[in-house]
């Protein structure tokens, strides 16, 4: 883990005399002893998420992780980055900083399992104008709490100080992950075929997609983030919508395990109509019953709130499906008990048919 990359504190430094000569990094805006002591505070962090294949330790140029050790013969490294949106606006801004290294996991992960890749390890980059250890230490603890929910080690990572190029107190995140899949078992959506079932696995919220138009909804309402939340009771606006997205990997998985899994959809930027026929061969398509599963109250909210258009809802939204699973009928039940006893709420809602038979690629329906 390369976090700083700026040389140490030099002890017993050559005095100078001009003003000038004597400035340092610091009087630049960038300390490095703020970037140290953040080291020592997130070691702990990062042992914790070890696993078989890498000890997860941080201080080296680059970090080692053993395929081998980890028990694949003819594997294919599967690789992701994403972010985590304006969340991070509200996070700053309500003081929460917790969290969003969760969403920052999730959102590269879930990407890596529905190709039916083993998330290995996790890189992360954090940069800020002024580097605050407490809140560094805070988002990283997220993200570390972030891989041992989806079994990868964080195994390196960046801090970034940059003053002149970040506000006091704002920061940016960017993640990376890696997984493997044995070239046999990877998931194309190749397989997908007329008569699948579509199982949905509920989501925890609005995720990491679509804040900027939340954002636009609270200020036409007016409210704060440190007000009452109007949809979940005894939170405030900004602790509701900072609720993190769910890592599906280990239910994902096991669903994988159980057999008959032909594809898996992340329900990420583009909700529904963008992301589905992504897994879906051309001359396929799928149709939803929009009234098979519970939606969370946040998204009639910002329907209501909004004025925001059902279609639109599901172009940017979840709407409390964060992914789909496209599987042989005869699986379904199979795979719907294993998810759940990973801990996801899983609905059936909706099948796989010719595009003929459906007439566009993604029919929503309220039946």
């Amino acid at each position: 883990m390369s976090r700083p990359l700026y040389p140490p504190k030099q002890e017993g430094a050559i005095a100078q005399d001009s003003k000038r000569n004597g400035l340092t990094y610091a009087d630049a805006g960038v300390s490095i002893d703020a970037g140290n002591s953040l080291v020592d505070r997130i070691k702990p962090l990062a042992k914790s998420s070890a696993r078989i294949g890498s000890d997860a330790g941080i201080g080296g140029f680059g970090a080692l992780f053993d395929l081998k050790a980890a028990g694949y013969t003819d594997p294919l490294l599967v690789s992701g980055t994403d972010g985590v949106g304006t969340k991070l606006k509200i996070a700053i801004d309500s003081g929460i900083h917790n969290t969003v290294g969760i969403d920052l996991v999730a959102m590269c992960v879930n990407d890596l399992v529905v190709q039916g890749a083993e998330p290995l390890f996790f890189l992360d980059y954090f940069a800020t104008g002024r580097l605050s250890v407490d809140v560094a230490e805070q988002v990283i603890a997220g993200i570390a709490e972030g891989c041992r929910q989806a079994g990868c080690a964080l195994i390196g990572g960046e801090t970034a100080e940059m003053p002149g190029m970040y506000s006091d107190g704002d920061y940016d995140l960017a993640g990376f992950a890696v997984g493997a899949v044995e070239r046999a078992d990877a998931l194309t959506g190749e397989n997908v075929a007329a008569g699948d079932v579509l199982i949905g696995l509920a989501s925890s919220g609005v995720h990491s997609n679509g804040f900027s138009l939340v954002r636009k909804v609270l200020a036409l309402e007016g409210l704060e983030f440190d007000a009452p939340s109007p949809w979940s009771v005894n939170q405030t606006v900004g602790e509701a919508l900072l609720n993190p997205t769910r890592i599906y990997t280990s239910a994902a998985l096991a669903a994988i395990k159980v057999g008959g899994v032909h594809g898996i959809c992340h329900i990420t930027g583009g909700g529904f109509y963008e992301n589905l026929p992504r897994i879906v061969p051309k001359s396929l398509a799928v149709r939803i019953n929009t009234n098979s599963w519970v939606r969370p109250t946040v998204f009639d909210w910002i329907a209501d709130a909004g004025g925001v258009h059902p279609g639109e809802m599901y172009r940017t939204f979840n709407c409390g499906i964060g992914m789909v699973l496209s599987v042989a009928p005869e699986q379904a039940d199979a795979i719907i008990q294993a998810v759940q006893t990973h801990g996801e709420t899983a609905f059936r809602i909706g099948t796989v048919g010719t595009i003929e038979e459906i007439g566009r690629s993604v029919l929503l329906e309220a039946l």
